[in-house]
């Protein structure tokens, strides 16, 4: 399975920015994790193949995630952005159904900078 990502870049706080994964084979869970300098990468959202969707508590109400399997697809719509949401946002999917767990994903896209300035 290949990820190919889009959509990333600079934007001041409070702005908007889409990214776009594009999938070559099948996945049951596709997720947005994020890695910032010297922290950890952690999850951002998930969508599994039976439409259940799932986000960390930093971005709820700000970040919607969704998959278009015709366009093999998955994106995440961020809005009102926080300078604390910076970071390299990475694209992944997995065969497995524990959407959730960073450790179930085996295949990792290249990662997609987004900044935003305060």
């Amino acid at each position: 399975v290949q990820l190919v990502e889009s959509g990333g870049g600079s934007v001041q706080a409070g702005g908007s920015l889409r990214l776009t994964c594009v999938i070559s084979g099948y996945a049951y869970c596709m997720g947005w994790f994020r890695q910032a300098p010297e922290n950890a990468r952690g999850r951002i959202a998930t969508a599994g193949a039976d439409g259940r969707t799932t986000y960390a508590d930093s971005v709820k109400g700000r970040f919607t995630v969704s998959r278009d399997e015709a366009k093999s697809s998955l994106y995440l719509q961020m809005n009102s952005l926080t300078f604390e949401d910076s970071g390299t946002y990475y694209c992944a999917a997995s065969l497995r159904r524990n959407c959730e767990e960073l450790y179930a994903y085996s295949d990792w896209g290249q990662g997609n900078q987004v900044t935003v300035s305060s």
